[in-house]
């Protein structure tokens, strides 16, 4: 019964991570979804640059345009963290075996990282589409239907494309996750083991302020350095992504590799990475958010971490 409430302790600290991670970040994703779906098209860019796409939100929708589809980021980031950490942790312990020095270790990071990444593109998908038509909605929306809220998006959708609309962008999901946050994990683990060895030596002071600012410290930079991470080597195939759930030609290919390859043609290598900026800028605070409510939610809840 211990072993299923700390596994139930698991999944609420990822619950929290979630939710810190949506209300820093949505703003950034915002923009960096306008422009992956409008500067990527056959009619040139509609944005100069990211605090260009800022500033016409800011200007013509205001504040709450840059939190345009965040009810359902909310809704699909607490269920999606909770089973993302909650698994992660699962699952490392279960293959941790007979690992018990303390160190990390690839091959129980890898693919517990990629088998969780992989479980949450689940929840993603309808979630993350929802979100995106929502997002590319304004003044510069050439075509499609305008929806008053997530809700009405997703029953338009229903209703439009029935259950499979709904999961449009999966196989692109799918791959972003299961490689990003094998990518996430191996570097937060890394960079945690090796910031607490540095920092937990005799030289540093073992005051309790000092080790309250050491813990939040490594969670700011341990989360942050990974998020950056997750997005430099899967970006590309998130503007696929996010063209696949955005564009509104019904026969447009769900295949992200053969999107790239359009997009490559139109836009060159710029293209795949468009959104970069806001994205990186975004990824730091965001999963260093992130990081620090998951591990202070765990230690309030009881839970040892490795």
């Amino acid at each position: 019964m211990a072993g299923a409430g700390d596994a139930a302790k698991e999944y609420v600290a990822g619950s929290v991570a979630g939710i810190a991670q949506v209300v820093v970040g949505h703003p950034f994703d915002t923009v960096k979804v306008k422009l992956q779906a409008h500067n990527t098209t056959a009619y040139g860019k509609v944005y100069k640059n990211a605090f260009h796409c800022t500033s016409r939100i800011l200007l013509e929708e205001g504040i709450r345009g840059l939190y345009k589809g965040a009810s359902s980021s909310f809704i699909g980031i607490a269920v999606e963290s909770s089973l993302f950490f909650g698994t992660y942790s699962q699952a490392k312990q279960l293959l941790q075996g007979n690992y018990e020095d303390g160190r990390p270790h690839l091959q129980v990071i890898i693919p517990s990282a990629a088998s969780s990444g992989a479980l949450i593109s689940c929840i993603l998908t309808p979630t993350e589409l929802t979100k995106c038509r929502m997002q590319v909605q304004g003044k510069d929306v050439m075509h499609g239907a305008r929806y008053s809220s997530p809700l009405d998006c997703a029953v338009k959708t229903l209703e439009s494309d029935g259950l499979r609309g709904l999961f449009r962008g999966g196989l692109a999901t799918l791959f972003r996750e299961a490689i990003g946050n094998a990518v996430f994990f191996c570097t937060y683990e890394y960079s945690r083991y090796w910031m607490h060895k540095y920092l937990d030596s005799p030289r540093f002071s073992s005051s309790s302020h000092f080790i309250l600012a050491k813990d939040i410290g490594i969670g700011v930079m341990s989360g942050g350095i990974s998020g950056m991470a997750f997005w430099t080597s899967t970006l590309p195939l998130d503007v696929a992504k996010t063209i696949i759930q955005t564009d509104p030609d019904p026969h447009l290919s769900r295949n992200p590799f053969r999107i790239l390859s359009m997009v490559y043609k139109r836009s060159g290598l710029g293209g795949c990475y468009a959104g970069l900026g806001p994205t990186l800028t975004r990824a730091f605070p965001a999963n260093a958010a992130a990081i620090v409510a998951w591990e202070y939610s765990a230690k309030i809840l009881g839970i040892k971490r490795v």
